[in-house]
């Protein structure tokens, strides 16, 4: 490859910390080793960010990516004048902020589609602002799966070893338990064998947890195990592939932390979501402060490439500049890594 990946990274909700993490993130000349990165969002917003940080970055505001200058020092802003500065309050919910954060995505998202940037990075929004601005999806995979027409996706969480996907994310729990089906964790297996692949492991190996507690003890605690996961985990190998399941869920993810596996399918949201952030985020007692959250969120099964910082939105430390640009360091490399791969591979 010749020239590094454009990648648009989306402001999130500009009441949160997105603003700041990825000033922060922007203000290091090793991102710009990376990639060439332009911000979606309000660039009145990324002003203020950029004075809040204390910093000498200064925000240039284009119209299209063929006006970025990529140049150290100066953050390209896309900017989509879209927040009321005189009416805008950080760390509050309030609509016009999710319809903000709404219309960054979409249009990182369009942007991807019509090739004119390599891969998106998504900043954290708050979905309940996004719903009060009408727009009514549970979050950003949702609304990139609706808008590039994708059928088959799922999340996955990385940091290190763990690498975490789910085969359900953000529905009730109850409804979960019925979403546990043979051919959708096959299908999610094999999005996460593919991603490792991308990531530089030849043949990775895939722990699969049980639903149940003790993965139900061959049926005295549930029969999802029986009738579903073991009929995917034995179809897997079949195909050829290193899979290990149905493994109890309190042991699965103490060894993939270890590196026994190098990628873990998670029948619900809450299983994947707790070990990956007891992992990777660290709570400072003394400060009373979340000292830093690693961590990224990658929809898998998408015609583009879209990496999240994996927290939200922070509300209550937003503006005081003590937030954490880790996972948005963490998102913006592994993002230029795929866009590196894909444009290889193609």
């Amino acid at each position: 490859m010749t020239t590094k990946p454009i990648l648009a990274i989306t402001m999130g909700d500009p009441a949160g910390i997105g603003p700041e993490i990825i000033v922060k993130a922007l203000s290091l000349s090793e991102t710009y080793g990376k990639c060439n990165p332009i911000v979606v969002g309000d660039a009145a917003v990324m002003e203020l960010a950029a004075r809040q940080a204390g910093g000498r970055i200064r925000i240039n505001a284009v119209n299209s990516v063929d006006d970025a200058l990529f140049t150290y020092g100066m953050i390209d802003v896309y900017d989509l004048h879209c927040i009321d500065m005189q009416t805008f309050r950080q760390g509050e919910v309030a609509a016009q902020c999710g319809d903000a954060a709404f219309k960054a995505v979409v249009t990182a998202i369009n942007l991807a589609i019509d090739k004119k940037v390599d891969g998106t990075v998504t900043a954290p929004l708050n979905k309940e602002a996004l719903n009060l601005a009408g727009h009514h999806f549970d979050g950003h995979t949702e609304i990139y799966a609706h808008y590039t027409g994708t059928k088959k996706y799922a999340m996955l969480l990385a940091d290190d070893f763990m690498r975490v996907i789910h085969v359900s994310t953000h529905v009730p729990l109850r409804q979960a338990c019925d979403l546990v089906k043979q051919q959708r964790i096959i299908d999610v297996a094999e999005l996460i064998i593919n991603a490792c692949r991308q990531f530089g492991i030849k043949q990775p190996r895939i722990g699969i947890a049980g639903l149940n507690p003790h993965a139900s003890d061959n049926g005295l605690f549930g029969h999802e195990e029986k009738e579903e996961i073991i009929p995917a985990v034995e179809a897997l190998k079949t195909k050829g592939y290193y899979v290990d399941g149905p493994v109890p869920p309190d042991t699965l993810f103490a060894k993939a932390k270890c590196g026994k596996y190098d990628g873990c399918v998670a029948m619900y949201h809450d299983q994947g979501h707790i070990p990956f952030k007891v992992v990777g985020f660290n709570w400072n007692k003394e400060t009373g402060r979340m000292e830093s959250a690693k961590g990224v969120n990658i929809t898998l099964g998408l015609p583009i490439i879209r990496v999240s910082v994996d927290h939200g939105t922070a509300f209550d430390v937003a503006g005081k500049g003590v937030a954490s640009p880790d996972a948005m360091l963490l998102s913006i490399d592994y993002a230029a890594r795929m866009a590196e791969n894909k444009k290889t591979c193609s």
